[in-house]
């Protein structure tokens, strides 16, 4: 799977919205750790959720 972001880029999980804006902390392998404004530090797996890059202007 192709990760199109990179550390310090923030995301958003369409599936949970109430959880915020998150910012990615780091990249190991399909792992993803994301710190959200609402729901606090995730490690997630991309390969089971979808995570979509927010451009920094559009926040």
């Amino acid at each position: 799977m192709l990760i199109d972001f990179e550390p310090g880029d923030y995301v958003k999980n369409p599936a949970n919205s109430e959880w915020g804006i998150g910012q990615v902390q780091s990249i190991i392998g399909n792992k993803v750790t994301v710190n959200f404004e609402n729901f606090g530090k995730r490690v997630i797996n991309i390969e089971n959720v979808k995570l979509e890059k927010i451009v920094k202007n559009t926040l």
